[in-house]
């Protein structure tokens, strides 16, 4: 990463060390961070320089995490897709997988060692410039009845609706989609997708794929596009209308 051009964070957390140290760090890999100690004025900051990524704390005095991350969502701009890397204090899974299910890209639990949160936010930003892996690239869309996924302009629609989907469920949608009709298990998904590891019992590939179901299936209760194999995993089905 060129230190001439950096990528520009915002990071919304109310502990002013805590924040002090992330800016120097990141600022040695070529990073630019603006800190917000509030979600009032994070949102605020947000509107007005456009950042690449949003690091954000959950427990925050006033708006918590979880309401700014549902806000930013709720945007009507290109600001409400930014990547947003959410920090969690509590050990308590409930907190990460409502962090996602409102559309959070990615979460590290406090305390977290500056390489580690530096490793996930290349992870985060990679996925959203670069394609997930791919089995054929003769042509950019796929389409499975109504649905199209455009893998270059990294867009979902059903019919004329657009689906709105984070970098992350994005790149879960298009590696299950280049394998339509395969029985994929949640660790042949996470490799999938390239820039991160995740543990072995981690839920949050099932949030993500709730998340996605809700997104493009007429009844995500009843899905028809991201079959269920209990026990297994997920398929995702070649024949959709």
């Amino acid at each position: 990463m060129s230190s001439s051009n950096p990528s520009r964070l915002l990071m919304i957390e109310d502990d002013a060390r805590l924040a002090q140290m992330v800016t120097d760090y990141l600022g040695q890999s070529g990073f630019t961070v603006t800190h917000a100690s509030d979600g009032e004025a994070g949102l605020e900051h947000l509107q007005l320089m456009q950042p690449e990524l949003v690091i954000l704390d959950l427990m925050m005095p006033g708006i918590d995490g979880l309401e700014v991350c549902r806000r930013i969502r709720a945007l009507p701009n290109e600001n409400a897709r930014v990547p947003v890397l959410m920090l969690t204090a509590k050990g308590d899974p409930m907190d990460r997988i409502i962090g996602l299910e409102l559309g959070a890209d990615d979460y590290l639990p406090k305390p977290f060692e500056p390489r580690e949160l530096l490793a996930r936010i290349r992870a985060v930003l990679r996925r959203r410039t670069e394609p997930g892996q791919t089995v054929s690239r003769t042509t950019p869309t796929l389409r499975f009845g109504s649905l199209e996924i455009d893998r270059d302009a990294r867009t979902v629609q059903v019919g004329d609706a657009v689906c709105e989907l984070t970098s992350y469920q994005f790149d879960l949608l298009v590696a299950m989609a280049e394998r339509a009709g395969r029985v994929l298990t949640r660790d042949q998904i996470m490799e999938a997708v390239r820039g991160r590891e995740l543990e072995a019992f981690d839920r949050s590939i099932d949030v993500h794929i709730g998340r996605i179901r809700n997104a493009i299936e007429a009844d995500s209760k009843d899905p028809k596009r991201i079959l269920t194999v209990r026990g297994v995993g997920y398929v995702f089905a070649k024949q959709q209308d």
